[in-house]
C-alpha cells in the first residue's frame, strides 16, 4: 500500500526543502549584522494610510505618526467610509498643513487596497513640484492601526537601506503591540482569553522572528518581499513601475504588497529588509478573522505563480532569488498536495483495513514507528528553536521554559496553513476574489462585515 514512490518521496523532500529554508532563516537572523543609521533629512517622507471605517483607529495612527515623525507628511485615503473616518482626518488637516485627505467615492471607491494607494500616488504626484527629485522622495504605507518606531526613518536611511543607491524599497519587520494584553475578549470567559492571548503571541513570533529570519535570507538571495505594513518605497521606483504597469499598485491583487515587491525587483532595483526597527499592528485574538486573513494571504500568492515566467527569464533574478520565490509561489500548492496525499493514503489505509483486517493495515503502519518519530522530531524541533531566540528578543522576561513551549505551540500554530491554502484555492476556482474589511479589535462587534465578500 505505502510503496508508491509519490506517497513516499514527497513528504520526504517538502521537509528537505522547509529544514533548508529553516536553516538559512535561523542563520540570516541570528548573525546579522546591527544596521546603521542614516540621515532622514536626505529625503522627502510621505506616509499613505488607507482607511475604510476606520474612526477606531485612525486619530491615533494620525497623531502618533505626527508627533514622531514631524518632518513627514501623512496622506489618508478614505474609501468611501461609512463612519466617521473622513471627518475626524479632515478636522486634522484643517490644523496640519502635512496631514493630508483623499477622498474616494464609489463606484471608484472600495476595489482593493491597492487602488487606495494608487489615488495617494495620483495625488502626491499633483502636490510635489515638477522639479522634485523623485529618487529622494519615499513613500510609507501604514496600516490604519499601525504605529512606527520612532527611529524607523534614521535606520531605513542607512546604508543598509536607501542610503545605498540601488535601493528602491525597504521593508520593516513587525510586531503585535497586544501580546501583553490580559483580556483581549472583554466579556469572554478565561478560555477563550487564554486562547485569543496565543493567537495574538504567535503572530507576534511568528513576524518577529521567523518571517524576520525569511526576509533576511531573501535579501541573501535577492528576493525580499514587501509587507503591506511598513512597506517603504522611493517615489521614483514607483514611477518606473508605473511606466510599465500602468499604476504601480496592481487592481484586484490580494497581495498588493507582494506583487510590487515583484515587479520592483523585475524593473531592477533592489529591497532590502531592517529587522533592526519595526512597525506594530494588533494582532488578531479571534480565530475566524484570523483564518480569514490567512485564507486571503494564500489565495493572494497563488494569484502571484502567473510572475514565475517572467521571474524565471528575468535578468534581475540570480539563480537562488527564483529558486527561493517559485519556493515561496509554491507552499500553498505544496499545502494542497500534503492535504491530497494524506486522504490518499488513508483512503488506501481504510480499504486496506476493509479487506484484509485491521490487524494488517495498521501493522504496517505501527512497524514504521521510529522512522514516524524521527520525521516528528525532526519536523517539530526547528519551530521549537525559534522560542529562545523569541525569547531573547521579544520577551526577556519570560522563563526558557515558557519560551519552549511557545516554540512548540508555533509548531501546532503552523498548521493553520493547510486550511487557509484550501480555501484560498477553492475561492479561486469559484471566481471569488472580493474581501471585506478585518474588523479592528476596538470595533464593536456588530460594525461592518468581517466575513469574505461573496
Amino acid at each position: 500500500m505505502f510503496s508508491s514512490p509519490l506517497l513516499l518521496a514527497f513528504p520526504f523532500f517538502l521537509l528537505l526543502c522547509f529544514l533548508l529554508y529553516w536553516a538559512g532563516a535561523r542563520h540570516a537572523y541570528t548573525r546579522r549584522p546591527e544596521a546603521e543609521n542614516g540621515d532622514p533629512g536626505a529625503f522627502d517622507w510621505h506616509f499613505f494610510v488607507p482607511c475604510r471605517d476606520e474612526e477606531a483607529v485612525v486619530g491615533t495612527t494620525v497623531g502618533r505618526l505626527r508627533a514622531d515623525h514631524p518632518a513627514a507628511h501623512v496622506w489618508v485615503i478614505d474609501d468611501d467610509s461609512d463612519d466617521r473616518t473622513g471627518a475626524i482626518v479632515a478636522e486634522l488637516a484643517e490644523t496640519d498643513r502635512r496631514v493630508h485627505l483623499v477622498r474616494r467615492h464609489r463606484p471608484d471607491a472600495r476595489t482593493g487596497k491597492g487602488s487606495a494607494l494608487n489615488a495617494a500616488y495620483d495625488e502626491l504626484n499633483q502636490f510635489l513640484s515638477p522639479d522634485t527629485d523623485r529618487e529622494q522622495v519615499v513613500v510609507c504605507v501604514i496600516d490604519a492601526d499601525g504605529q512606527l518606531d520612532p527611529q524607523a526613518l534614521a535606520r531605513v536611511s542607512g546604508p543598509g537601506g536607501f542610503g545605498d543607491p540601488e535601493i528602491g524599497g525597504v521593508q520593516v519587520s513587525v510586531r503585535m503591540r497586544n501580546t501583553d494584553d490580559a483580556r483581549p475578549l472583554a466579556g469572554r470567559g478565561p478560555v477563550r482569553n487564554a486562547f485569543a492571548r496565543l493567537l495574538v503571541r504567535m503572530q507576534d513570533m511568528e513576524f518577529s522572528v521567523s518571517n524576520a529570519g525569511m526576509q533576511l535570507l531573501r535579501g541573501r538571495t535577492g528576493s525580499v518581499g514587501l509587507g503591506g505594513n511598513g512597506q517603504f518605497t522611493r517615489l521614483a521606483s514607483l514611477d518606473r513601475i508605473a511606466a510599465a504597469e500602468r499604476r504601480p499598485w496592481q487592481r484586484g491583487a490580494l497581495l498588493e504588497d507582494y506583487e510590487l515587491g515583484l515587479h520592483m525587483i523585475l524593473n531592477g532595483d533592489r529591497i532590502a529588509h531592517i529587522a533592526d526597527t519595526w512597525v506594530s499592528q494588533e494582532g488578531l485574538p479571534h480565530g475566524r478573522r484570523f483564518l480569514t486573513q490567512r485564507t486571503r494571504w494564500a489565495q493572494g500568492n497563488l494569484q502571484c505563480v502567473r510572475y514565475a515566467p517572467r521571474i524565471v527569464s528575468s535578468r534581475h533574478y540570480g539563480g537562488k532569488g527564483v529558486l527561493e520565490t517559485l519556493y515561496t509561489f509554491l507552499q500553498p500548492v505544496a499545502h494542497l498536495v500534503t492535504l491530497a496525499l494524506c486522504a490518499v493514503m488513508f483512503a488506501l489505509l481504510g480499504l486496506t483495513a476493509a479487506e484484509d483486517g485491521p490487524g494488517e493495515a495498521f501493522g504496517g503502519v505501527l512497524s514504521l514507528w521510529p522512522l514516524m518519530l524521527g520525521l516528528a522530531v525532526v519536523s517539530v524541533l526547528p519551530f521549537v528553536l525559534w522560542g529562545p531566540i523569541y525569547r531573547r528578543d521579544r520577551a526577556p522576561g519570560r522563563s526558557l521554559l515558557v519560551s519552549l513551549l511557545w516554540g512548540l505551540a508555533l509548531w501546532v500554530y503552523a498548521y493553520h496553513l493547510f486550511p487557509a491554502s484550501a480555501r484560498g484555492f477553492a475561492r479561486m476556482l469559484r471566481g471569488r476574489n472580493g474581501w471585506a474589511k478585518t474588523r479592528r479589535n476596538a470595533e464593536q462587534a456588530g460594525v461592518g462585515p468581517v466575513a469574505v465578500e461573496s
